[in-house]
């Protein structure tokens, strides 16, 4: 694919995976609802095969390939949820999966790729390392690289969650969705842009690794430098592939601190009882932090994911 997935793309993506995948559901919650003075519809990514949305994208890479290419298996580098999905989603193929990763990244992402079955080669915690590693794995076995998001499979297969977030809930005045390298929101706008065009997309992000709202706002890409925020899972800077749909079609990008993640992500366990890492609760921080902006409104949140160390939570007992 070498062009922005079109809705048709999507739908396609969307039956591809279908065999694999969950159709998450949306769920409401009338006290978070009295809470922000706002109709809140929560698409839940955190009951998705391996967690995370991720899964989506990485399913519909994998199964675009042709049969030559796939025989090579496929690799990528991640230390997050990417390597998870791919490693799953070529065990689904019957194929190898050969993932790059940090040698600091934790231990309890380790063993879950490896417990998905992909191949797991360690590197030195730097960009340059990840890449020389993926290159020398593509040298010895021709295996496919599949990025984490500046892909286009990647974005059309994450834009099947709001396609299905679209066809439940209709009338939407708001999508508020994360936004890290940019896949899931680029994905969201793409389909809602071609479906409910009268709905707004806004990203979600961490004031502290703003790099896409401030590359919004400047035009051009500002690549992140070395953010530290507790939501791991949007460290990444936007791909070009990625902002390109993002400065078209997203309409803002909102910034909330910490302090306002943690909020949300301890109201989502309470009132919801449901568990969300804390880059998914970066999407309803953001509704919390701008009651006036969305007041009375009708907003989709896409809760990314559910994949949190259970010894190491942002709050004391």
């Amino acid at each position: 694919m070498t062009s922005p997935p079109t809705i048709t793309d999507i739908h396609e993506a969307a039956e591809r995976i279908a065999p694999y995948i969950h159709n998450t559901p949306v769920l409401t919650c009338r006290s978070i609802d009295a809470l922000c003075g706002a109709s809140l519809f929560f698409k839940c990514e955190n009951f998705q095969k391996v967690g995370a949305f991720k899964i989506r994208g990485a399913t519909n890479a994998v199964f675009s390939l042709t049969e030559e290419e796939a025989a090579c298996g496929v690799t990528t580098h991640s230390s997050g949820n990417h390597a998870a999905a791919l490693a799953q989603a070529a065990r689904w193929r019957g194929i190898t999966a050969q993932v790059v990763m940090p040698e600091n990244a934790p231990e309890i992402k380790k063993t879950a790729v490896a417990g998905y079955g992909a191949q797991i080669h360690l590197c030195p915690s730097t960009l340059q390392a990840r890449e020389e590693g993926l290159a020398e794995i593509q040298r010895e076995t021709g295996a496919v690289f599949i990025p984490p998001y500046n892909d286009w499979r990647i974005v059309a297969g994450q834009g099947t969650a709001a396609l299905e977030l679209s066809q439940e809930t209709k009338d939407l005045d708001f999508v508020v969705a994360p936004v890290g390298g940019g896949g899931l929101l680029s994905g969201t706008a793409l389909a809602f842009s071609a479906l409910s065009p009268n709905t707004s997309v806004i990203g979600a992000e961490p004031a502290n690794a703003d790099d896409a709202c401030r590359s919004l706002k400047a035009g051009h890409i500002i690549p992140a430098d070395n953010p530290k925020t507790i939501a791991d899972g949007l460290l990444t800077s936007l791909g070009d592939l990625t902002f390109s749909v993002i400065r078209q079609h997203v309409a803002e990008i909102l910034t909330v601190s910490e302090e306002e993640i943690i909020r949300a992500m301890r109201t989502i366990w309470e009132r919801m009882k449901i568990i969300v890492e804390p880059s998914a609760a970066v999407a309803l921080a953001v509704v919390m932090a701008n009651r006036e902006k969305f007041s009375e409104r009708r907003i989709g949140l896409i809760l990314s994911g559910g994949n949190v160390n259970l010894a190491n939570l942002p709050w004391k007992a």
